[in-house]
């Protein structure tokens, strides 16, 4: 049986920093939504039945990723063989849409994808709660990616709680063509000062969280040009929010009609940039 799964992107709409923890890792608190819908900013994995396990990648972000042991699609995959405790022979190709180092969780998002596709094709029958263990294990944005919709995410950010569906707002998401290293950024907080500590305000049903992100300063710090971005964004009437741990920006505009104009403009003034629209 043939099966293909779509695996879209992530906006961390709320991103807060409450502390280091012993185990050296950070204690986060994050508001994230899933970018359905957004298909140039959505990744493709196809199966087929094979007699040994292999995989290929090809796409607009593919430059530079390996098809090995390194590449989250395999991790996936491999975890689910000993947790089945059987080989699971497929011919897998990812299509790559996602940035690489952009901070919209494409290589997390990848691999959640080949947990399900795995667990359907092969008729595995594991359940939810046992996908977000096995997730948990390959990184902290991967359960996200299993429980979809807009999700709270806790402690390093793998454990996740669905939330109520909150709307986006009219959104533009911006990459400027960088690469950003997640590690290299959450090293660079004792150099600009950790911030200060405070926990996201209750939400309303369907209120959008606060704009945040207290990666921002230590990104930049890491990567200056970021902050160009950040002007660009700002002079075409949007409120920009680093995505993630960088590089992409997301910018949020008052109506459609100011993002698409935006939009626009940043295509003509910066044409080797990608620039997409989502939310309403």
């Amino acid at each position: 049986m043939s099966l293909s799964l779509q695996a879209p992107a992530k906006l961390n709409r709320y991103l807060g920093i409450l502390g280091r923890r012993a185990d050296g890792f950070h204690e986060l608190e994050l508001v994230t939504t899933v970018l359905d819908g957004v298909l140039e900013l959505t990744d493709t994995l196809h199966a087929e039945p094979a007699e040994t396990f292999f995989l290929t990648v090809s796409g607009p972000m593919s430059d530079g990723l390996a098809a090995d042991e390194s590449n989250l699609v395999i991790q996936a995959w491999r975890l689910l063989e000993q947790e089945a405790k059987k080989d699971l022979p497929a011919t897998l190709h990812l299509e790559k849409r996602i940035p690489p180092g952009g901070g919209l969780g494409g290589g997390s998002s990848d691999a959640a994808t080949a947990l399900k596709l795995g667990n359907k094709m092969f008729n595995l029958g594991l359940s939810e709660t046992a996908l977000l263990r096995l997730g948990a294990r390959l990184g902290s944005d991967v359960p996200l990616f299993i429980v979809g919709g807009t999700v709270l995410g806790l402690g390093r950010g793998e454990r996740v709680f669905q939330l109520h569906d909150i709307p986006l707002e009219p959104i533009l998401i911006v990459h400027p063509g960088l690469h950003v290293g997640t590690p290299s950024v959450y090293q660079a907080l004792p150099s600009v000062g950790y911030p200060f500590p405070e926990a996201m305000p209750s939400l309303g049903s369907g209120e959008a969280p606060p704009w945040k992100n207290d990666l921002t300063g230590a990104a930049i710090y890491v990567c200056p040009w970021l902050s160009e971005v950040r002007q660009a964004l700002l002079a075409s009437g949007g409120e920009p929010l680093l995505c993630g741990s960088g590089s992409c920006w997301a910018a949020r505009y008052d109506t459609p009609e100011k993002r698409n104009i935006a939009a626009g403009a940043l295509r003509i003034a910066h044409p080797s940039w990608g620039i997409w629209i989502a939310g309403t």
